[in-house]
């Protein structure tokens, strides 16, 4: 049985996607101007047809699937673009595999959209959308007979062969850096195996071993990942809600026979590949982002965050980078991806990692120099990034933090000329903060209190919004380090 998400019909035609509330009215709605391209996307996948509770909205979903074959013809709106086209014709089959039944003009339209897709299977963007085109391939392929159909399974399958070595690195992670996309691909593969489970001999014993073995490296990825809540941490770009979460995903894969996936030690993980660090010591959790930005040739999801961490102290999320609520070439979108929304130091008013549009990455940083400690004195990690070498001060920042069982200094240090530079630790909004200048306390929720510190800078505390969800910004603050030397250190102790 698949994972099942949130329900999203709150009615036999109205929607809440992306934390906004819609309605079908009249088929220009499919495709309507007012609404955000995500949100139509989302409209277009069909993911209710398998959410939880979904036998209990059977009749809307029926209806749903009579009216969108009546009013979205071949090849016109948002729903023919290839990406929706492939989650739909996936949940589709889901569906009917549910054993729901589906009616002759339903099955004709099933396999139109089918031969659509495979004519414009996205090359051009590679990635999770490639992806997403060869599984819905692999799931048409092997749902329909005949020699079509095997043509299809056999494209889906080649393209799968080709990619998952490709975007899914040797520590498990998926290569374009986002916790919340490999998620999604980590539930895509396990739909595979699910699928290939219920077509015996249709996929070669081979290939699902392959994606068994996927699966289990990127199962330690992602818990390696995830903050003590259990939810993902916000690198590049991620939100809670739109991948199934990691309890979901695990109880997905013992549903299919997979062994338990093996927890992270204490101390330092590092995963290599993807260039994250997890440090695990006493009351704190912390991720670190020593990592590039994403493949060179896909940085769409990227922001300027490297050298950006966050921090959970007692299973609370006490230091955060923003997250992400929107998509789309708006201003809101360039500010989320912007380095001054992250954990990290900002100099001279610019980004890192020269983000730009809506998905495009032009000159990004890398990071280089990556040092690990761990003995009596506590643990200590230190790395460098080369992103401001492209201004004409070429500055280099290099950051160091040092893990004590009751504190962590992040020293901050400039080479190079610079005329300003800005460390930023956004808080989650359940905490607060007080003091100005050198010094003052943070306050947990549980009321636990945690003294920081800054050494050749001046402090202050600023509002901001966090953003955990597509849709949704909570205001939060954030302390704002602004150097008085070229190095600067910030101490937390609790």
């Amino acid at each position: 049985m698949p994972l099942k998400h949130p329900p999203s019909m709150e009615g036999a035609f109205s929607f809440r996607f992306l934390n906004k509330h819609g309605k079908i009215c009249n088929p220009a709605d499919w495709t309507a101007a007012g609404q955000a391209r995500l949100w139509l996307y989302n409209l277009h996948y069909f993911d209710d047809l398998n959410a939880q509770a979904a036998p209990s909205r059977e009749a809307w979903h029926r209806h749903l699937i009579a009216r969108w074959i009546a009013e979205n013809p071949p090849g016109q709106g948002n729903g023919w673009e290839p990406y929706p086209l492939s989650l739909r014709i996936v949940n589709w089959i889901k569906w009917a595999l549910a054993g729901n039944r589906l009616e002759p003009e339903w099955l004709h339209s099933l396999a139109v959209q089918t031969r659509y897709l495979q004519h414009r299977l996205e090359w051009h963007l590679l990635g999770n959308h490639l992806f997403a085109n060869a599984k819905a391939l692999v799931f048409a392929g092997s749902f329909f007979g005949g020699a079509e159909a095997e043509a299809w399974l056999s494209r889906g399958l080649a393209i799968l062969e080709r990619e998952i070595p490709e975007q899914i690195l040797s520590d498990g992670g998926h290569f374009e850096l986002s916790p919340m996309y490999h998620a999604i691909i980590l539930e895509d593969i396990l739909d595979l195996i699910d699928l290939a489970r219920s077509y015996p001999g249709a996929v070669p014993e081979a290939t699902v071993g392959i994606w068994v073995q996927a699966v289990n490296r990127m199962r330690y990825w992602l818990v390696a990942m995830l903050h003590p809540d259990g939810d993902i941490s916000f690198f590049n770009d991620a939100a809670f809600g739109i991948a199934g979460s990691h309890r979901e995903i695990e109880d997905y894969a013992r549903r299919l026979g997979l062994d338990a996936s093996p927890k992270p030690a204490a101390g330092i993980t590092k995963l290599s590949s993807s260039g994250y660090l997890r440090v695990a010591q006493g009351q704190a959790l912390a991720l670190l982002d020593v990592a590039r930005v994403g493949p060179d040739y896909l940085p769409g999801h990227a922001h300027a965050d490297t050298l950006s961490f966050e921090l959970s102290l007692n299973g609370t999320r006490v230091i955060v980078n923003s997250g992400t609520s929107v998509y789309g070439n708006g201003p809101e979108r360039l500010r989320q991806r912007a380095t001054a929304s992250h954990s990290t130091v900002e100099i001279d008013n610019r980004n890192s990692t020269e983000v730009w549009g809506g998905f495009r990455v032009a000159r990004r940083a890398r990071p280089y120099g990556l040092i690990l400690h761990d003995n009596e004195d506590g643990i200590v990690i230190e790395c460098s990034h080369d992103g401001y070498r492209r201004f004409p001060n070429r500055a280099i920042h290099k950051r160091k933090w040092h893990f004590h069982s009751r504190s962590v200094s992040i020293h901050d240090a400039i080479k190079g000329n610079y005329q300003t530079a800005v460390a930023r630790f956004h808080l989650h909004p359940d905490v607060s903060a007080e003091g100005l200048g050198n010094g003052g306390f943070l306050t947990l929720q549980s009321g636990q209190n945690i003294r920081w510190t800054t050494t050749d800078g001046t402090a202050r505390i600023r509002t901001g919004t966090w953003h955990p969800e597509f849709g949704l910004s909570i205001p939060n603050i954030y302390l704002e380090i602004l150097f008085t030397s070229p190095s600067s250190t910030t101490t937390f102790s609790w």
